[in-house]
């Protein structure tokens, strides 16, 4: 077995997997993960595996999966789960910067898979998600499957919800949809299906929802976790934490709670917060 393939593989698997040579661009490895290309609907991706136990798909915030979120994946694996982290943008293991999130946001804003603005409708990408979730979750077995999404992913966790076996989504500093208004800032960038499902998987399925933001940040507000609370009552759980107490040697303003602004030391709000999306995993889905 090679080092990071996932021991899950307990049952068949239906996409068309194919080979690294049959994809256009090169891919990119990163240390201890296993890069499978994988096609749902027509559209291939890659796919980063690593770990083994139950499926936790782990969706990149901009400016795509970088080192500080590498990192934070193999935390989920450590703890005793398959993490599935797809390429959705932007070059693995490119170091965050004014640059590199300037020009991932340029590539967002013109495709057809991302509605940067919509308050009540998800992003097609979502639909190539829940594919990958009910293929993870063939393979990997279990109650269901976790789903973890940042910044521009943020709320993709929670429109996962339908049509796929997500019971443990975790929105960190969700940030769809952007805009001023009050409706954008206190959008779920889900539609009322989409909703509707996620109350039926709290009804009947025992699922729950875990959300994370620092209060200062501008790209998500208040008004959308109060829209989360309303929504979902006791179901959301929510982490709020003041910008203080963010590292201060990363990119202002206070945003990725457990990746760019984390501070990894006992006794750190970040760090709680990183051990409580692990717990939230555990006693949810494992």
């Amino acid at each position: 077995m090679r080092p990071g393939l996932p021991l899950c593989s307990r049952h068949p698997t239906t996409p068309r997997i194919v080979t690294p040579a049959m994809t256009s661009d090169a891919i990119v490895p990163i240390s201890g993960f296993d890069a499978t290309p994988l096609t749902f609907d027509g559209r291939e991706r890659v796919v980063y595996r690593r770990g083994q136990g139950r499926a936790v798909i782990v969706m990149a915030e901009v400016p795509g999966i970088t080192p500080q979120v590498a990192r934070f994946a193999t935390r989920v694996a450590d703890a005793g789960f398959s993490v599935w982290m797809p390429q959705l943008f932007g070059t693995p293991l490119r170091p965050l910067s004014p640059a590199s999130v300037a020009e991932t946001l340029a590539r967002v804003c013109i495709s057809r898979e991302f509605r940067l603005l919509a308050a009540h409708r998800s992003s097609p990408i979502v639909d190539w998600l829940r594919a990958l979730a009910r293929h993870a979750h063939a393979e990997c077995g279990g109650p269901g499957v976790g789903a973890i999404g940042m910044c521009l992913t943020g709320n993709f966790a929670l429109a996962m919800m339908l049509d796929a076996p997500v019971i443990a989504p975790v929105l960190s500093q969700p940030s769809l949809p952007g805009g001023f208004t009050h409706a954008q800032r206190s959008g779920l960038h889900a539609s009322p299906r989409e909703i509707a499902a996620a109350h039926d998987k709290i009804d009947h399925e025992g699922a729950r929802i875990l959300g994370l933001r620092f209060k200062q940040d501008p790209m998500c507000r208040a008004e959308r976790f109060a829209r989360l609370r309303e929504e979902f009552g006791e179901a959301f759980e929510s982490i709020e934490i003041d910008a203080r107490h963010a590292n201060p040697r990363a990119m202002k303003p206070a945003h990725s709670v457990v990746t760019t602004h984390l501070i990894d030391k006992a006794g750190e709000p970040t760090r709680a917060a990183l051990e409580r999306v692990l717990a939230f995993l555990k006693e949810k889905i494992a």
